[in-house]
């Protein structure tokens, strides 16, 4: 691992309660070229041809590009683009052997250990990258009465649809229990033969405790947050839990350096358990950091994500990784929401007419349209967030986030003026009189 001995005050860099106001006319210049950007690459129609993991990287930035595109411009021109993409993907599905819905294809593990690569399969990774934009625009329309109206019945079958998808990996053991309770999304080395559509002999074996090939850290990040989007759109704690189990074993890779202030940068890729050794015990891929700083834009955006649903990661997590980037000059864009300098960094760099820039644009400017207005789509003020949170952004901040798990979510509380992190105080209706030892009142709160 690399290690940072520079000695950094942590006070140096910590969150920002907000962030900034990039200013209306650059938010017009970026929104215009970004629109021009997906209109036009759009046209490749990567939905109509991307099988195995290709639909992860081919597609996903398309539609997660829709979905913010929607949430920038309440336009559902957005919504219709999403739901062309994913019905002209999902009709290009096949029944696999098991009977599970899939889109199989040679090199669809994206690694040649264990010769993965060689099998006609299916990916986690495809279908996880795909599902969460789709789901995510799916639960927008399921809250929003106007949108339900025309997409409800569509929305609904995407969420089925995800929680099929999710059956057919759990049925077939693609994750893994590891040490220390947490888990990991994993593998395996079998395929369909496509002669017999049947599964290779493989797949019988995959329960065996030696089989199978851990995804690296981005990957496992990416269907961490597949699942993030479920529990959000469904509720099923069940998305949660799993996610959760994966946090905590990535938090348990990320170490602090010799100084104490900063992480080392962690490593790509580590076993994660006896199926990830040869027989002669190595390990069946190398250990250490990558050279793509890419891989580690995704995993500080699952760990931010994470951090939003308070799960593993906390806020002096977050602010030790702000310290880590500025001082490594390593400005991952998912902390751009979380420090000034970070934005700085995000807006001096970043591309709309680029491929980058297909999804990070319009989420950027979703972010920037509630800092203009000083407060969320909901309307909840900035204000109030800040007094009730610290931040505008982090666990429990969003209007359908319920902080102290009183059945009250944020908005409800907001509009009640109750407070949304003590459970005691939540608008309660009664029957009667007013009882004085319990504070309620007819349609009055406590």
């Amino acid at each position: 691992m690399i290690v940072f001995s520079l000695i950094v005050p942590r006070a140096e860099a910590q969150m920002s309660p907000s962030m900034t106001n990039m200013g209306q006319a650059k938010f017009n210049d970026w929104a215009t070229r970004w629109e021009a950007n997906i209109n036009g690459d759009s046209g490749n129609r990567y939905c109509d041809t991307a099988m195995g993991e290709d639909i992860a990287w081919l597609m996903q930035p398309f539609l997660r590009g829709f979905y913010y595109g929607y949430m920038i411009t309440n336009d559902t021109k957005w919504v219709d683009k999403l739901v062309d993409w994913t019905d002209s993907w999902v009709v290009r599905g096949v029944q696999e052997p098991d009977g599970y819905l899939g889109w199989p294809a040679i090199g669809a593990a994206g690694t040649d250990v264990d010769s993965l690569n060689t099998y006609y399969a299916d990916s986690m990774l495809g279908d996880a990258m795909a599902l969460r934009p789709i789901v995510q625009l799916s639960a927008e329309i399921l809250r929003t009465p106007a949108l339900a109206a025309t997409y409800g019945a569509k929305a609904r079958s995407y969420i089925a649809l995800s929680e099929q998808m999710f059956a057919k990996w759990d049925s077939r053991s693609a994750w893994k229990d590891t040490a220390n309770g947490g888990c990991i999304s994993v593998v395996y080395a079998y395929g369909i033969d496509s002669n017999s559509w049947t599964w290779t002999a493989g797949y019988s074996q995959r329960n065996v405790a030696t089989n199978g090939f851990s995804h690296p850290n981005n990957k496992a990040n990416e269907v961490a947050r597949w699942l993030l989007a479920m529990y959000d759109a469904t509720k099923n704690r069940v998305y949660r839990d799993r996610a959760e189990k994966w946090f905590k074993l990535l938090k348990s890779r990320i170490h602090l350096s010799a100084n104490g202030t900063t992480y080392e940068i962690w490593n790509y890729w580590e076993p994660a358990g006896p199926w990830d050794y040869k027989p002669d015990t190595s390990t069946k891929h190398w250990v250490g950091v990558h050279p793509n700083a890419g891989y580690y834009e995704i995993d500080t955006g699952g760990i931010i994500d994470g951090y939003e649903h308070g799960l593993a990661f906390t806020k002096d997590d977050i602010n030790c990784l702000i310290t880590t980037g500025i001082y490594t000059q390593r400005l991952w864009t998912a902390l751009a929401p979380y420090n000034n300098a970070f934005q700085a960094n995000f807006e001096a760099n970043n591309n709309p007419s680029g491929w980058g820039g297909l999804g990070d644009t319009p989420w950027y400017l979703a972010l920037q349209i509630d800092v203009m207005a000083g407060m969320d789509k909901y309307g909840i003020p900035a204000a109030w967030k800040i007094q009730n949170f610290g931040c505008v952004m982090g666990p429990g901040t969003k209007a359908m986030d319920d902080a102290d798990q009183d059945g009250a979510n944020n908005l409800a509380e907001y509009k009640a003026g109750t407070s949304p992190t003590n459970s005691l105080s939540v608008l309660k209706i009664t029957q009667g009189k007013v009882n004085s030892s319990t504070n309620c009142v007819i349609g009055g709160k406590v």
